[in-house]
């Protein structure tokens, strides 16, 4: 199972970026060749482990957005992109983002309290973004049903866990051990 998703990222180059370790795949950074099979697979295995009924499908921009286009075609619920601009539209939720190699404001429009949601992101690694956008949607009365993301590195998960009291799925945990990537 998701022997596409674990080939790519067995043969995924890493890049050092102030002293992190950060691998360049098709499903976070969208290069060196995102192919249909492998977002197909991807949607399959989070369809598999979703909940339902389930009112709309939330990802954080950037790398979000094709996982949650290929969630939406896949199960005909709509989603939400939590943008990095501000739209200045009714009911818009500002959010301060803050990872090992981030900082800024991201913005949530389109959702009402009560909206049965799944969050949904391309990785988590110090859960940084994952929890301050959880802890905002919490603050606006939705119902979070589950919260997955595709791969899992680091500590991150662990965080956003003990810090929003909310489970995260993921599908694949890895590491970056001698300038490679290895499945744990």
């Amino acid at each position: 199972m998701l022997e596409k998703l674990k080939k790519t990222l067995i043969e995924s180059p890493i890049v050092i970026k102030d002293d992190y370790n950060y691998f360049v795949h098709p499903i976070t950074d969208g290069i060196p060749l995102t192919e249909p099979e492998l977002l197909e697979e991807v949607a399959d295995a989070i369809s598999r482990i979703m909940s339902f009924p389930l009112d709309k499908i939330v990802c954080v921009e950037a790398m979000g957005i094709h996982l949650a286009t290929a969630l939406s075609i896949k199960t005909r619920i709509p989603f939400v992109v939590v943008r990095k601009r501000r739209y200045n539209l009714d009911g818009e939720v500002a959010v301060h983002q803050m990872t090992g190699y981030s900082e800024g404001e991201l913005y949530i429009n389109g959702l009402t309290k009560n909206d049965r949601i799944i969050l949904i992101d391309d990785v988590v690694s110090t859960g940084g973004t994952m929890t301050a956008v959880l802890k905002a949607l919490q603050n606006m009365g939705l119902e979070i049903l589950d919260v997955v993301a595709v791969i899992e590195k680091g500590s991150g998960k662990e965080r956003v866990e003990a810090e929003t009291g909310l489970e995260v799925k993921t599908l694949v945990k890895v590491d970056v051990q001698d300038g490679e990537v290895v499945i744990l």
